[in-house]
Formats: C-alpha cells, structure tokens, sequence
C-alpha cells in the first residue's frame, strides 16, 4: 500500500525534533553535527535566536494579507536586496523553483515586449538544477528528471558543462538568455571559472541576450560573498535567490535590472503566499546579519580553515576521496566511492552530510560554525572515511 506521505523521498531512518546551532537533535536524543543545513538552507544554524524573535515578534502581529495590499515587510526585504545587489527590482517567492519559473517568465516577458515573441531560446548548462517544475526541468534537460514528464517546455538548449567553445557557437542575436548556477550544488560542486563568468556576460552583451543566474544554493554569503558571482566581478540582468535567505523559513526572490523586467507589469505575475510578513520579517533579518562585511569575511576565513583541513583528510585516505571543490562553506568531496556509502558512514559517526551528481559529497554548513565544530566535523569524517577504508 502507498504510503500517506506521498514517497517520492528515500528517506534516511532519521527523524529531528530539535536544532541548537549547528547540531540537530534526533527523536531519541543523538545528537547530530549538521554539514548539510538543510541543503544550504539554514545558512545561520538551527533555531538562531535573532531569527526566532524576528519570527515570533512577526507572529504576534499579522501573518498573511495576500498582494492586494502594500506589505512593509516585504517592501524592507526587496530594499535590501536592491542595496546589497545589482538590482533595481525584487520579487518575492517562497522557494527557488518559484523563483525560476519567474525568471523564465521575465525573460520571455521581455523579448515579447522588444516585438520579439520569437526570441525565446534560453542555453543551459549540463548538471545544472533549477527545480522541479515543469519549466525548471526543461531548463535542466537531464533524463533523471524529464523521463515520463513530457512533453515539455520548449525552447532550452543545454550545452556541456564548462564548454565556452559550445557556448560561443550556440549564442546568437536569437538567443534570449543564458541561465546557469555559477557554482553548480546539485552537480556537484563545480564552480564556473571567473574567466569563463567574464566571458558569458561579454558574450550576452554582444548578442543582447540577457544573463540569468541561478544563485539559489551558492547565494547568501555561502562561498564568501553575498553572491557568489561577484568574485567575477560580474553582474547579471535578472537572478535567483532562495535556501539560505530564509535561514530556514520558505522564502525566496527574484531580482533583476529595469531594463529586464521592464516587461512584467501589473497582472503578469502574482503570488497568494509570496512576500507574506512572515517570511518577509525573517528575510530582513537574515539579510542584515549576513550582508554585513564582517560576517562575509568570518566565512572566508572558516571556508579556508575547513578546506585546509579536508586537504589533510584527502591525503590520509586516498582510496576515499579524489579532491576537494568549491568556494567558502559550499564544498564538496570528490569521493572515489560511492556518495551513499560516505553519507551513511556519516550517519554512523553522528554526521550529516549531503550526496550530490558527480561522485561528490556536499558540506554545507551553517555559515557560523565555530572553528571548534569544524575540527570537530573533519574528525568525524575521518573516522566515516575509515569505516570505508579498503
């Protein structure tokens, strides 16, 4: 019989009724060291108490009034984000996957109001990950999440990964966007060289195609900068945010330059959820601790510190692991066995950790671990490597 949780999910034998910080507490009292943060998401730890009493402060006052009317938590969240960014404009959404379908919509939006209906083709990336509905799968293109979902949404291109040849050869004054992860988390934490960053967004300012980021998982402070596509000293038309600017709580956005949303005028786009006072609150005070130039350079520091240290762990288990990746506190290990068997080894030394597509592991964690809590995660990772040793 179907279970009533619809099962989509293989599950791990773990339940959570509690986090402090960068520990989460199971069902039956373990406690668990957390290196996944809920997939990048709960980028200030568990149950942070600034964002506990911006929630709960929040709660006392009004949860919900829908878009019909002006929401001043929402309006503080989108002035943020267009302070710390390229920006002029923010929507708000309540994951990443809503956030792409707006930005595949934004674009197509804008060509048709150039008189251009037809310019609609976005290029993608292999390995990239957008979300999971119906347009988020198309832009991706790969067959472990189109099979059996068709027909789907024309109009994406996917090009190898990396591949700036296949890229210079695929862009033309047709093309309405190029839409990709500068570091891909799904895939596996592969990073996009800065030079090759440059060299998209001159290839977008020669044909007038717009330039989408996906900065859903390597956003919000996670490699070091508020986003990572500023350590290319790059900007993007329009971009995705998600994961970490909730801390944990639903929330996401689309930003985007004037020029690229010029198309999206009143009744072109709408959310019954989005933008919520809620949300919107807990958002506001993420953005304020993270964005903040002494906090951004404390995860450089610790990204460095960890990374040091798994140089150290590559090198005692050479049968383990191949490499290390990534930028900040987005890592990942290239595993030469299978990502299942690290995770579970974890699992067994009270660690949590993430799979991901190209034999790698994903550490993710909450961007104010202490020092202590990542010698103490290597450790433990040492003693999972061990149990898979020979």
């Amino acid at each position: 019989m179907i279970s009533h949780v619809l099962p989509t999910y293989n599950r791990a034998p773990i339940a959570f009724e509690r986090g402090e910080g960068t520990w989460a507490i199971a069902t039956d009292g373990t406690r668990y060291l957390d290196l996944g943060a809920g997939i990048a998401v709960n980028s200030l730890g568990h149950a942070n108490p600034d964002l506990v009493s911006a929630l709960t402060e929040q709660a006392g006052r009004i949860w919900h009034v829908s878009n019909l009317y002006n929401i001043p938590q929402q309006e503080q969240l989108a002035d943020l984000l267009v302070e710390h960014t390229f920006a002029d404009t923010a929507f708000i959404t309540n994951s990443g996957t809503e956030a792409a379908e707006l930005a595949i919509k934004m674009v197509r939006k804008y060509w048709s109001e150039q008189g251009d209906p037809d310019r609609y083709e976005i290029l993608t990336f292999e390995g990239a990950f957008h979300g999971r509905s119906t347009g988020a799968i198309a832009a991706a293109g790969s067959e472990k999440m189109v099979k059996g979902f068709g027909p789907l949404m024309p109009g994406f291109r996917q090009l190898p990964w990396g591949d700036m040849e296949a890229l210079k050869a695929a862009i033309s004054d047709r093309t309405a966007a190029v839409m990709l992860e500068p570091v891909q988390g799904e895939g596996g934490i592969r990073p996009l060289p800065d030079a090759d960053l440059r060299l998209i967004r001159g290839l977008c300012d020669q044909t007038g195609a717009l330039l989408v980021l996906d900065e859903v998982q390597s956003g919000m402070g996670r490699t070091g900068r508020l986003f990572a596509h500023e350590w290319a000293g790059i900007t993007p038309d329009i971009m995705m945010v998600a994961k970490g600017i909730g801390g944990g709580f639903p929330l996401g956005a689309v930003v985007a330059t004037e020029k690229a949303a010029s198309g999206m005028a009143a009744g072109t786009h709408g959310s019954t959820y989005g933008g919520n006072p809620l949300a919107c609150a807990v958002g506001v005070r993420v953005m304020q601790i993270i964005a903040q130039p002494e906090f951004l350079a404390g995860v450089n520091r610790k990204g460095a510190l960890l990374r040091q240290k798994l140089e150290g762990l590559i090198a005692a288990h050479p049968g383990v692991f191949e490499a290390v990746r990534g930028q900040g506190l987005m890592l990942g290990l290239k595993c030469k066995v299978a990502p299942a068997d690290l995770v579970n080894a974890g699992y067994a030394e009270h660690l949590l950790t993430v799979g991901a597509a190209d034999n790698t592991v994903r550490l993710l964690p909450p961007l104010n671990i202490s020092d202590e809590e990542i010698a103490e995660a290597v450790a433990r990772l040492d003693r999972a490597a061990g149990r898979l040793d020979g």
